[in-house]
């Protein structure tokens, strides 16, 4: 994982090399010298990485490589920052100009004298080298597996096989599934927990979260809850969690939380309760003090309401309610294993009949553990031929401890077969708090802001590039997808088992180090900090010696604490999870965080104007503040290199189309956008825009020729006007309307590029079939809230060539369906809800599958 870090510095040692200006000729000589050193000490770093769990000299060694690689980062791009900043200066007398001459080249002999430090350590780690035996090995360009170049973007059009995870867990498991239904929609009044024990892996959680989602249960109880307790739990914080599923998160609700004590919590938590038919998930509880905390807070009030209980405790399930029910998950059988690992192969066709005798070794030393065989399966299926299979075969020998793999050593194993630029973007899951729904977006970009992504072939765009990788991912079996939305995964998460391999693994290299509020400490040699809580203590720590290249808080609410230049001057990524109601701003001194890549803000409602300074921002992400959304200042248009705009904001952004690297604009205003010129918004490719009038003219989206998604909001009360701006947008792929349209354009009304469509709230008194079905690219249709308010809709002959899912939902007035024979032949899944005048669909949709 170092060459990880090390390739990291050589290619921003290139960058500063490549460079006509801002590094004098002495520097420059040295920065060479220094990028040739660490390019030479690549090719030691296979052979170290493989001796340093056996050798804590080999492991030290590796740790100063590591070390200095950052370092060597850190001192250039502060050079570089100097450099820039002192040269753009418009001195305004004689005597400003001396004084900043004088202030620079102090900067400058300081920085010199770091590099010599630099030039000094790297002899030693050198000199180090030799004498603890490392020996070079030329595999760089890509022989062994973790070195492996893995550029090939695989887009999730080419993945919907096996991003469905979730059924692949309940193989052999559709009989326990129905057992646990019965015993918690039984009409047994009295509360009572019904209890899921066994150990890791075995899909504990998966199968509460398939009930927790089941329609049956979705209907039956009104009020649902889920909460991760983990090993270090805080009781207070579980009961906050659990009282804001219930009432939600506004700003009083939150500032009152805040102020309540732990038996405050508790009994606000059993008045929301009392009158309520409730099911709550109480996942991961390790101990019965964990439980018992919790448990006073859920009233019975006879209504037959219900507590599904994980963990890996059996004494906890056994004594979590002395009437409850208790379920043991078993192992998979040796046929339901091997069916589990062939669904997760995708194409058990490319066995051989000796691939398959070795598959079938590994699947039966996996013990009819699940996580196991869809590790193991997603491992396989990058490797090709029986050679290879053997030799995953020979590793797992290596560890097989009573006739079967520990499930550590698959995961390992699996891990390690990752090339180095998969492995740092596995290794950041492990940030996220356990059991967390993490948006894919959000740490795709993250991942472009560290710099792990380059642009792919073709001058492909490093968006893609990273889907990718997040896709090989999820092939692999390391990540779980949590959400799909237009074939695209818009959440996922991460198994406990490999989030703990994620956080052990960037321990040993120093790639991250989550803060510890109890002893109060954190890695003086990591790159990134994570904070989970208590910010304020991690805040009160001497950090302004750091060379932090992330942090990220996932609870804080006071920001007036953060010294921003002294403490975080080198940070590309700042993740800024508020908990609300405290925060006014922020403070002026974001805008000295030079090297920022990536800002995600939520719960502040105004930034300053410093924010333009931001010459490098990529991504700024506003989540907005209970329904009030971010103040953006004018200068925002100053951030040239931004690439995704994430509202809601809600003042007139003036100036947008200088944003020329812009790709994604979200939460914008119909009023702001109405006087834009967005021709120069060339790089543009998802728009969502809010709060448009029928008043209002879109005809400037016309020019927006890159655009392949749009989401369009009405104002409430109000409709879209004339849709035939959309027709010149050929490139579009997803189109959302939400809101009424008088009618569909018949003459050249959408672009034949779109390939999913949503019309939410539309009103439509004619039958809009006729005219989406010509749409010959079609295969996504969702028809909901009332976007058609006739009584009956006609699908004619060699309509909806291409379509393959279609879904209504509550369109209230809908009595009749006509299908022609020939409308739809790709059709593949359906789904109709809330549409109670609709007492027959046609013959041949019965047999589609639901979804």
């Amino acid at each position: 994982m170092v060459d990880a870090i090390v390739s990291f510095a050589v290619e921003k040692l290139g960058d500063f090399l490549a460079q006509e200006v801002g590094l004098r000729l002495s520097i420059r000589e040295d920065v060479q010298w220094l990028t040739e050193e660490l390019q030479l000490m690549q090719s030691f770093l296979i052979d170290a990485e493989e001796k340093q769990s056996e050798d804590r000299k080999v492991q030290q060694w590796v740790f100063q490589i590591n070390s200095f690689a950052n370092d060597a980062v850190a001192i250039l791009e502060t050079y570089n920052f100097e450099a820039g900043r002192y040269s753009d200066d418009g001195f305004a007398s004689r005597l400003k100009a001396c004084a900043c001459i004088c202030r620079k080249e102090t900067k400058f002999h300081k920085v010199g004298k770091e590099i010599q430090s630099l030039k000094q350590r790297i002899t030693d780690i050198t000199r180090k080298r030799d004498t603890y035996g490392i020996r070079s090995i030329d595999n760089i360009a890509g022989e062994g597996p973790s070195n492996r170049p893995n550029n090939r973007p695989s887009t999730l059009r080419d993945t919907t096989s096996y991003v469905d995870d979730q059924d692949h867990i309940f193989v052999g498991f559709q009989d326990v599934v129905e057992r646990l239904l019965d015993e918690l929609l039984k009409k047994e009044p009295r509360r009572h927990a019904i209890s899921i024990y066994g150990m890791g892996g075995l899909g504990k959680t998966t199968l509460a979260r398939n009930l927790y989602k089941t329609p049956n249960i979705v209907s039956s109880f009104p009020t649902r809850a889920w909460v991760c307790v983990s090993q270090e739990y805080n009781t207070p914080d579980l009961l906050r969690s659990i009282i804001k599923s219930v009432r939600g998160c506004s700003n009083e609700t939150l500032e009152m939380l805040d102020k309540m004590t732990e038996r405050d919590l508790e009994s606000h938590l059993r008045d929301l309760l009392e009158q309520q038919k409730y099911l709550v998930v109480v996942d991961d509880v390790w101990h019965r003090e964990s439980w018992e905390s919790l448990k006073r807070a859920f009233p019975d009030s006879k209504n037959g309401s219900r507590v599904i209980i994980t963990t890996r405790n059996g004494d906890v399930a056994e004594r979590a309610d002395d009437r409850g029910f208790v379920h043991k998950l078993r192992y998979l059988d040796p046929e339901e294993s091997w069916d589990l690992f062939c669904k997760k192969l995708l194409d058990p066709q490319v066995m051989v009949s000796t691939m398959e005798s070795l598959a079938r070794d590994m699947v039966d030393k996996c013990g009819g553990l699940p996580l196991a065989i869809v590790v193991l399966s997603g491992l396989l299926l990058h490797k090709k031929g029986p050679e290879n299979w053997q030799n995953v075969k020979d590793h797992l020998w290596k560890n097989i401890r009573e006739d079967s793999v520990h499930i550590s050593h698959i995961l390992s194993l699996s891990y390690n077969d990752l090339s180095t630029v998969l492995k740092r973007c596995f290794l950041y899951f492990g940030i996220f708090p356990e059991d967390s729904e993490i948006d894919a977006d959000n740490i795709m970009r993250m991942w472009l802001a560290e710099g792990f992504i380059q642009r792919g072939k073709e001058r492909m765009r490093m968006e893609d590039v990273a889907k990718g990788f997040l896709n090989e991912l999820i092939r692999r079996s390391l990540v779980q997808v949590a959400h799909i939305h237009w074939e695209e995964v818009t959440t996922c998460r991460i198994h406990d088992l490999l989030r703990d391999l994620a956080v052990k693994k960037a321990l040993e290299v120093n790639f991250f180090d989550i803060y510890d509020p109890i002893e109060r400490t954190i890695s003086s040699s990591c790159l990134r900090h994570v904070i989970h809580g208590q910010a304020q203590t991690y805040l009160s720590l001497d950090l302004s010696n750091l060379k932090l290249r992330s942090v990220m808080f996932f609870s804080f609410c006071e920001l007036s604490l953060i010294k921003l230049h002294n403490q975080f001057q080198h940070i590309y990524v700042l993740y800024l999870d508020s908990r609300g109601g405290s925060i006014s701003k922020l403070p002026d001194a974001i805008g000295s965080l030079c090297h920022l890549k990536f800002l995600r803000l939520k719960g502040i409602p105004v930034l300053p104007s410093s924010i333009g300074n931001l010459k490098d921002l990529q991504t700024l992400d506003l989540q907005e503040n209970n329904g009030h959304p971010c103040e953006l200042p004018p200068e925002t248009a100053n951030l040239v290199n931004l690439r995704h705009l994430l509202g809601p904001y809600s003042n007139p952004l003036k100036r947008i189309n200088k944003l020329t690297s812009l790709q994604v604009l979200r939460g914008i205003c119909c009023d702001q956008w109405r006087d834009v010129n967005p021709a120069d918004l060339v790089s543009l490719r998802e728009l969502s825009m809010d709060h448009i009038k029928k008043s209002y003219s879109l005809n400037n989206i016309r020019s927006l020729k890159n655009l392949t998604t749009l989401k369009l909001h009405c104002e409430l009360s109000e409709s879209f006007p004339a849709l035939e701006f959309l027709s010149p947008c050929q490139k579009l792929q997803k189109l959302g309307l939400e809101g009424s349209i008088e009618k569909l354009p018949r003459s050249n009304p959408f672009p034949k590029s779109i390939t999913m469509m949503i019309l939410e709230y539309s009103e439509l008194m004619e039958d809009p079939m006729p005219i989406l079905g010509m749409l010959p690219n079609l295969r996504d249709l969702q028809l909901l809230h009332g976007a058609y308010i006739g009584k009956e809709i006609t699908c004619s002959d060699n309509s909806f060539s291409h379509l393959e899912f279609l879904g209504l939902r509550s369109l209230h007035n809908l009595e009749r369906w006509h299908l022609a024979a020939s409308a739809m032949p790709l059709i593949k899944g359906l789904r109709i809800d809330r549409c109670p005048m609709l007492n027959e669909i046609p013959q041949r949709m019965k047999d589609v599958e639901r979804f």
